[in-house]
């Protein structure tokens, strides 16, 4: 069995990553899965890692040091960084195992993957919370006045990390290296294993992506329709309102359809064979990657683009030692200059969205 592992590429077990060792003991011919992943897989997990790092640590940096927390808003953005960071500071441990064996120890197996799969959820969570706080500052402004307060964002973010705690049940009970101690697993070593994998990835269709997906869709929906209506809306806005729909679908809808096809797999419903299994299997590992890169949009998608961001940041740079660089000088001069939004729902839509 080691030796027909370490012949697939030698790929971590947990029910949200794709690149999993398949289950040998369920077909009679092991397939060849061969090493092309273990080439393209850690420079794009390493990638991922350094841009998704650099850019999420901004935003912590701008929104404790200068913008400070003030509302719902300004939680959610903190809280999204947050779970995108922890998903972030696995890659760099993905990117090793997916060319080796897993020589961290058991210790940091259930550590790694305890941190992905949590951050895992609790990123798509704070995507749908911060859509549901542009929905009712866009949409329902006068109501939105008493709810989007600091301690409402506080509480709703307690709820999200509950919540993604709870929906990485029962994978976070099985996290451990197998008796190899080459393999970090997700999965129960037993006669359970295949059904549990299998119910983790339809698992994570519905929670990770149909549900999410649906709330989103409204919210958004609802955002452009009411954005159209405003005579002084702004192009910027809705363009922002569109990319955040269509990045999110782009980045997860290809990961879970493949991991459903894979799902079918494991239960036998999808022919078997080799071939057939192989693409798949590719497929999981092309559009997980595609999936990871969500975590390094998102400072772009929901902070970056703001004016109000854009303005702090300036704010900060003016403090540090980059003010002596010239052309950090005229970026941050300007910034801070910037007009302020005359419009204040438009402006938020901007900022946050």
């Amino acid at each position: 069995m080691a030796t027909m592992l370490n012949n697939s590429s030698g790929f971590r077990e947990v029910n949200i990553s794709s690149t999993t060792p398949f289950d040998y003991s369920n077909i009679e011919e092991p397939c060849d899965y061969g090493t092309h992943a273990s080439h393209f897989l850690p420079v794009l997990y390493s990638l991922f890692f350094v841009v998704g790092f650099l850019g999420n640590m901004l935003v912590l940096w701008v929104i404790l040091r200068g913008a400070q927390v003030k509302s719902m808003t300004d939680v959610s953005l903190l809280n999204l960084a947050i779970a995108d960071l922890l998903l972030i500071i696995s890659l760099p441990f993905l990117a090793h195992y997916a060319q080796s064996d897993w020589v961290f120890g058991g210790a940091m197996c259930t550590l790694v993957l305890g941190v992905y799969c949590i951050g895992f959820y609790a990123g798509i969570y704070f995507i749908v919370l911060m859509s549901i706080d542009r929905y009712l500052a866009i949409v329902h402004a006068v109501f939105a006045l008493r709810i989007r307060t600091k301690a409402c964002g506080i509480l709703a973010s307690m709820g999200i990390w509950i919540t993604a705690i709870a929906s990485s049940f029962p994978e976070l009970l099985y996290l451990g290296v197998d008796e190899t101690k080459k393999f970090c697993s997700g999965y129960p070593k037993d006669e359970n294993h295949n059904d549990v994998r299998s119910t983790g990835f339809i698992k994570m269709n519905v929670l990770g992506l149909l549900i999410p997906l649906g709330i989103v869709g409204f919210c958004y929906t609802m955002v452009l329709q009411k954005l159209q209506t405003l005579r002084n809306s702004k192009k910027l806005a809705i363009r922002l309102v569109v990319a955040v729909m269509v990045v999110f679908f782009c980045c997860w809808a290809p990961y879970n359809i493949a991991a459903f096809l894979k799902a079918l797999e494991i239960k036998r419903i999808l022919p078997s064979g080799c071939e057939l299994s192989k693409r798949i299997q590719l497929m999981l590992q092309v559009t997980e990657a595609l999936a990871y890169s969500h975590s390094c949009l998102n400072p772009f998608l929901y902070v970056f683009v703001g004016e109000k961001f854009r303005r702090q940041l300036a704010r900060l740079l003016l403090q540090t030692p980059c003010i002596h660089v010239q052309c950090m000088k005229r970026y941050a001069i300007r910034a801070a200059n910037s007009v302020h939004s005359k419009n204040a729902s438009v402006d938020e839509c901007s900022a946050g969205v």
